[in-house]
């Protein structure tokens, strides 16, 4: 009996090597000779079990199906058996179907008469010598092996024995039979003046007389071809020496000859593979089985009809038909011969079962369904930390993790033990370090042994103990379009049935909360829970690979809560900004996330003395930032917000009258509203960005708890919720907006007259229709706009649906005057609605009008209600949305399927260059500057400069320091950079150091983007020395310290740079294809989803 490798492999396999069965290794794998196709004995007695046929497709000696059978080969269960191979002999070769293609292949390079390769000696040692270099990867010698193949089919005449070759084809219309056009050459129709060889006349004589009885021969004769039946391609492909098989794609001493790739014996797989169901009166057998009892069948005929000499017609036939039966046993959709009609379906061969999403590759290897998983409904809750997850009590006992008992949790994991699987913190079973067998806790809490259990816990043992809090667990949501569609969370086991998560992390998942269900996988080892916190934390997590902003950061009723809080005119007194500082920590002790040091919250002053001390909302933003002086978080940043309009010339930006421009000083808010801009997601002047470059992603994260828990208790507490009193329409706006359309309507009547008399001008590469419509959706479109215009000069401040719209929370203007203005125009397919009926789009219109109601203009709004007609159109242009985004969102996932497959085994390695699975060099270094998209502070730059220097100039600031001269500037500017260029040098092949600029050099200068950056560097300290020397200019007495860069801030600045550009250095063994694939792939397929027509 064979016997199974399972593990603990001896020697270390360092490569394996497919190639084709030969037909004795078909044999030797064999134990048994298939040669009856009934599977059971009918011999049996009445009420006794009924046997298997020997020598049957399910002989026992194959192997087993049943749970309690028993292998008759090796005696060993359906556990420990995977059972054994038979064969079935077959009378004549057929095809194998897989290598049909290959096999046309090969004897269009084989010459059909002496079986030698079709090419001049010279030329096969050329190639020989080509195909034999070592280290020579799969797809160079896929080119050779073309090449050889496209010059052999250029040859007609065998240059070894003068025989005559055409072209093999596969037979149209018939899935596995071929032909050999041998004098294709002389029956062209360009070959009237080519002399025939003696053969072809030969052939033809013999057809001389037939010709006189019908006139029909002689055209069909130049259709004459010569079959190619598997017994001859058989004895041609024997026939190629060793040397040659080279040649044509294949290794005669490890990978099977081309004789090979024909079936003379057909292997019968292991009953394992092709289980029967047992049913009451009977049992269905897999269409494997089936097919192989039909192979039987007909083989058996054909040998009986060989023996017996029967017409070769007949002989023929059979041999056609058991041709189809092997090749529909390997692949059950054969082309060209549709359903099988004894099955009525498809049939199910061994291609099925690899190929495709539900294949054995796809569906049971790559992608799994796995153990440790949960799966439930997800919901918000704010009061969790951004890299906390809450479970539920009840998926925590299910899912377990294995911890090893020691000194350190000995009476914690007794406590689980004596809990048992019933009680949380519990567990399911003990595995014992000696012996090693497993304890199940439920069985043994029947019986009431579990101290017994506890006290025998000894150091080394198992537990499976329950989920616990601070366990490290992963979270996913489907479709995973990007790599963040999977992270790492901390475990916060919870009562109730639902996951929570801070919905600050929303962003990366694309999850809502309107029923969407996630996933929850738990590492099983110390190694894996290390790996997905560091690599998949949330923490680490915090800005998208795709560009490097930020995607995990406020949103939505977080945003409305930072914008309301730091608005203008927001004051609170002291009782209140105590209160709201408590919302935002727990208590008054605030925890550094970086040290552990706990210390109290301290109060700013507050911004007015009398006749009340009131502290502002943007101090609330400061103690956010900042809670107390040692505190090391010091934000530094100058932003536009979202509402932020360019200040008239010769003001400065910070001035701006709607408070839209954000300058934050050493965590301080001078000015400026908190909106979308300013701590969503997608800009890297964002307040947790600043924070998370500068300090560290704990920080960030910490900052982002803060505003969760502050904005929602206190958006609950001052009330913000929408009513029907939002879209209301004041008489005022109901007017306006009447005489607007009423306008509008006019002109574009004006229009349609012109139209209709025939005196319309044409735009350029318009007719006069195609004008017309231009000009009155332009007009249309207007009106909408103006309605809306109208609609915010009218609307309080107060206004719900405005004040979302105004800080980026949620919607936008159009969706505001949608509700109270008008709908607007509808656009299908890009234009306004069509004729659908005779000369009209709805039979509510006269013929031919192509006034806007009739073309589907919605006059009303959400509030006022659509009339019947244009209900119509909207639902229209709802259809439409629906249909683009279903047909889109298949389009664009294919896409990212076929970017990932193609890229996915690109990646960095530590000589900087990016490779491929076959160590090819794609890249010599990732992006031609080696850094990683994640880490650019800038836009595509490593540090953000401007940014920086102000950080160092403000962190640094000391009224007492001597501000430096231009030219001390330049000398420790030069200094410090001279010192990093130094480590620079670049060097040949051989070692030598070589001029910068050398360009002969076959050596890739590595080190050209560290230098560039050293003179970006440079650049930008010479344009703030200009500005200092002109500052200097105008200020003449320089104790007023105006603009001054001293050295600490200037040494400060420049160790920042360094630092940072060190950092943004891609690191070895990232996969940059598979990374680059999805940053393609996920928003393509994203815009699809959330689609949304004006």
């Amino acid at each position: 009996a064979k016997e199974q490798v399972l593990d603990q492999v001896p020697k270390r396999i360092n490569a394996l090597q497919f190639g084709i069965l030969s037909p004795p290794e078909i044999v030797s794998q064999s134990v048994v000779n298939v040669l009856d196709r009934n599977l059971y004995d009918i011999g049996t007695l009445p009420g006794q079990p009924r046997g298997l046929t020997k020598h049957g497709p399910n002989d026992e000696r194959l192997g087993t199906s049943a749970k309690t059978g028993a292998c008759q080969t090796c005696g060993q269960g359906l556990k420990e058996c995977n059972g054994h191979f038979g064969h079935v002999k077959l009378s004549l070769p057929v095809f194998h179907y897989g290598y049909f293609r290959k096999i046309i292949e090969t004897l269009n390079c084989v010459c059909k008469d002496c079986s030698r390769v079709l090419l001049p000696e010279k030329e096969k040692r050329a190639a020989l010598k080509q195909l034999r270099r070592p280290g020579l990867d799969m797809l160079r010698k896929g080119a050779i092996i073309k090449k050889i193949a496209g010059d052999c089919r250029k040859v007609k005449v065998c240059p070894h024995c003068s025989g005559f070759n055409g072209p093999v084809k596969k037979v149209p219309g018939h899935p596995i039979k071929m032909i050999h056009a041998k004098y294709a050459i002389y029956t062209s129709s360009n070959a009237k003046n080519k002399k025939k060889p003696e053969e072809m006349q030969q052939f033809e004589q013999s057809f001389e007389t037939a010709k006189k009885s019908s006139n029909e021969i002689d055209r069909h004769m130049r259709r004459a071809v010569d079959d190619l039946t598997p017994l001859r391609a058989l004895n041609i492909l024997k026939k190629i020496p060793d040397v040659e098989v080279e040649l044509v794609g294949m290794d005669p001493h490890r990978g099977g000859r081309p004789e090979h790739m024909l079936w003379t014996h057909v292997p019968a797989p292991p009953v394992a593979l092709r289980p029967s169901v047992a049913q009451e009166a009977a049992s269905t057998e897999d269409d494997i089985t089936n097919k192989l009892g039909d192979i039987i069948q007909i083989n058996n005929y054909l040998r009986a009809a060989l023996s017996t000499g029967q017409p070769i017609a007949k002989v023929m036939e059979m041999w056609e038909f058991l041709q189809v039966q092997v090749a529909m046993y390997i692949d059950g959709n054969l082309p060209g011969l549709g359903k099988d009609s004894a099955y009525g379906k498809m049939m199910r061969g061994f291609c099925q079962r690899l190929k495709g999403k539900q294949g054995r590759f796809r569906g049971n290897l790559s992608g799994k369904r796995v153990d440790f998983s949960g799966r439930t409904v997800i919901s918000p809750d704010p009061n969790l930390s951004v890299e906390e997850v809450a479970v539920p009590v009840r998926v925590a006992k299910h899912m377990t993790y294995p911890e090893k008992v020691t000194k350190h949790n000995l009476k914690k994991l007794k406590q689980c033990v004596l809990n048992g699987e019933g009680k949380h913190p519990g567990a399911n079973a003990v595995i014992k370090a000696r012996g090693g067998h497993r304890i199940i806790l439920r069985v043994v809490a029947l019986k009431g042994n579990l101290n017994k259990i506890a006290d025998k816990l000894e150091y080394g043992d198992t537990v499976e103990r329950h989920l616990e809090d601070g366990d490290v667990v992963l979270f996913n949501r489907q479709p995973s379009l990007h790599k963040l569609s999977i992270l790492s969370h901390k475990a916060k086991v919870r009562p109730w049935r639902t996951f929570r998560l801070n919905e600050c992390v929303c962003n990366p998942y694309n999850a809502d909360f309107d029923g969407d269900e996630m996933n929850l996988h738990v590492p099983q080892t110390e190694e894996a829970r290390t790996e997905a916190i560091e690599l998949m934390g949330v923490k680490n997590n915090l800005a998208t690979p795709k560009n490097g902003t930020p995607i995990i950061s406020a949103i939505q009723d977080f945003i409305t809560g930072a914008f309301l809080v730091s608005e203008k005119d927001r004051f609170f007194t002291r009782q209140q900004f105590c209160q709201i500082v408590g919302y935002m920590f727990d208590g008054l002790v605030v925890k550094d996330p970086g040290t552990g040091v706990e210390h109290p919250v301290e109060l700013p002053p507050p911004a007015l003395m009398k006749p009340q001390a009131l502290w502002t909302g943007k101090q609330v933003w400061s103690v956010l930032m900042k809670p107390h002086s040692k505190y090391p978080v010091n934000v530094n940043l100058d932003a536009k917000g979202k509402q932020f309009k360019a200040a008239p010339k010769g003001e400065a930006p910070d001035m701006g009258i709607n408070d839209g421009y954000l300058v934050v000083r050493n965590s301080e808010v001078m000015c400026g509203v908190m909106d979308k801009a300013i701590v969503g997601d997608g800009k890297k002047d964002s307040v947790f960005y600043v924070i998370m470059r500068d300090y560290g992603p704990e920080y960030a994260a910490a900052a982002m708890n803060r505003l969760a828990k502050l904005s929602s208790r206190w958006l609950t507490n001052i009330g913000f919720s929408i009513g029907i009193s939002d879209v209301y329409p004041s008489m005022k706006l109901r007017q306006e907006k009447d005489e607007k359309v009423r306008i509008a309507y006019a002109k574009c009547a004006d229009l349609i007259n012109l139209f209709m008399s025939g005196k319309l001008q044409r735009d350029p590469g318009c007719d006069e229709e195609m004008t017309m419509e231009n000009q009155i959706s332009g007009i249309l479109s207007k009106v909408r706009q103006e309605c809306g215009d109208v609609c915010f000069a009218e609307l309080s401040r107060y206004n719900a649906p405005l004040t979302m719209a105004k800080c980026g929370s949620k919607g936008s203007n159009i969706n505001v005057s949608q509700m109270v203005a008008a709908v607007g125009q509808q656009i299908i397919g890009g234009k306004r609605v069509l004729d659908g009926f005779q000369d009209r789009t709805l039979p509510h219109f006269s013929k031919a009008s192509r006034d806007p109601p009739a073309k589907g203009f919605v006059f009303n709004s959400f509030f006022s209600g659509l009339n019947p007609t244009e209900f119509i159109f909207h639902a229209m242009s709802g259809r439409e949305g629906l249909v683009d985004t279903a047909v889109k969102t298949a389009e664009t996932g294919y896409m990212s399927r076929r970017l990932m497959k193609s890229l996915e085994d690109l990646s960095a390695n530590y000589d900087n260059t990016v490779r491929n699975s076959e160590e090819g060099v794609v890249q010599m270094k990732f992006g031609d500057d080696g850094l990683d998209p994640v880490d650019m502070e800038g836009s595509a730059k490593p540090v953000n400069f401007e940014r920086t220097f102000m950080h160092s100039l403000t962190t640094t600031w000391d009224n007492t320091e001597r501000g430096l001269s231009p030219e001390e500037i330049q000398t420790i500017v030069a200094e410090t950079l001279d010192a990093e260029r130094a480590k620079l040098k670049r060097f040949g092949d051989d070692g030598q150091e070589l001029p910068l600029r050398e360009t002969s050099d076959s050596g890739v200068d590595q080190l050209e983007s560290a230098r560039n950056f050293l003179d970006t560097v440079q650049v930008f300290l010479t344009t703030k020395i200009n500005q200092l020397v002109s500052t200097l200019e105008r200020f003449k007495d320089s104790e007023y310290g105006v603009f001054k860069i001293t050295e600490t801030a200037l040494r400060r600045f420049l160790a920042l740079c360094l630092r940072k550009f060190e950092k943004s250095k891609t690191e070895a063994g990232h996969a940059v294809g598979a990374v680059g694939a999805q940053s393609i792939g996920e928003p393509g397929t994203q815009m699809t989803l959330k689609t949304f027509h004006f």
